[in-house]
């Protein structure tokens, strides 16, 4: 995420990488290639991806080596094609070749923006349900009393900023009670990993996200090998499965919602909801009550950077 010379964002090792693992996970029995022969890595050969591209093989080895500015669109779907990315897989690559573009003007540091006041009334009147908002690099910028209820060890750890502020990725990696509180951990901080890492292609002049990988890259070795990864992820729901400190076990559906802000801003609402009729709807019943018996909390400040 190295910001190289003049106005471009020198990405072409996170370019190298990612194309290379893709081709790595590719089979040739899975694209009609043969099988026969000896082969000294996993997956296709570079050769092959280009046959299956419609590109040369020295064309498509310039590009893997990074070297995608000024290359079309067509050509770089042709190589998502050939190399089969799912589509939040298409969107990342596709990211990283518009950053690797040269810019016309230095860009901005994106700035994060304030959470307007309608929103967090709007997460304030979802009394049955834990909402919460994120920005790109995983703050909770905003949340309702449920979800500090149901999330309450983020609150309470040390992944929280000088604002109160929890971030979601510090305290998977860095807060040992993570592994009590998620029962699928590992889903959890590959998921989460994954979430970082579009990140990254979306905002590589992002310097709080570059700090924060480092940091995590640095302090976690789960964190390191997830990265490497380059596995990406950008739409999320499913299933959450927690170990609540208060009332116990919990199985929760969960859909995440894009919710813009601003042009640059990136914002994630994230609702949280027990099945009908479960037990797990009954806990979350329990929470409720108890988070609106409590004092509120300090509300983490949204001011921006």
């Amino acid at each position: 995420m190295d910001q190289g010379p003049g106005n471009r964002s020198d990405n072409r090792s996170e370019i190298r990488d990612f194309l290379a693992s893709r081709r790595a996970k590719i089979a040739p029995e899975q694209v009609g290639l043969p099988t026969s022969g000896r082969r000294r890595v996993p997956g296709l050969r570079r050769e092959e991806v280009a046959v299956l591209a419609g590109v040369s093989t020295e064309w498509y080895t310039r590009l893997e080596k990074g070297h995608i500015s000024g290359v079309s669109e067509d050509v770089i779907d042709a190589v998502a094609r050939a190399l089969q990315l799912e589509e939040d897989e298409r969107t990342y690559l596709f990211d990283l070749a518009r950053a690797a573009r040269p810019a016309r003007h230095t860009p901005s540091r994106r700035k994060d923006v304030e959470v307007p006041p309608r929103i967090q009334w709007m997460l304030d009147s979802m009394t049955m349900a834990s909402a919460s908002v994120q920005n790109g690099r995983m703050d909770v910028v905003a949340a309702n009393s449920l979800a500090r209820a149901v999330f309450a060890p983020w609150f309470r750890s040390g992944s929280t900023d000088k604002r109160g502020r929890p971030n979601v990725a510090r305290y998977i990696f860095l807060d040992p009670g993570a592994h009590d509180f998620y029962v699928d951990w590992e889903t959890a901080a590959v998921t989460t990993a994954a979430l970082l890492r579009a990140e990254a292609g979306r905002e590589p002049h992002d310097r709080a996200l570059r700090e924060l990988v480092g940091e995590l890259s640095t302090l976690s070795p789960d964190f390191r090998t997830m990265w490497a990864a380059h596995d990406v992820r950008i739409r999320h729901d499913g299933i959450k499965r927690l170990r609540h400190p208060e009332v116990g076990r919990l199985e929760l559906t969960y859909q995440s919602l894009n919710l813009p802000m601003s042009n640059r801003a990136v914002h994630d609402l994230t609702i949280y909801t027990a099945e009908p009729g479960t037990t797990f709807e009954d806990r979350l019943k329990l929470l409720t009550s108890l988070a609106a018996t409590r004092p509120r909390a300090e509300e983490p400040t949204n001011q921006p950077r």
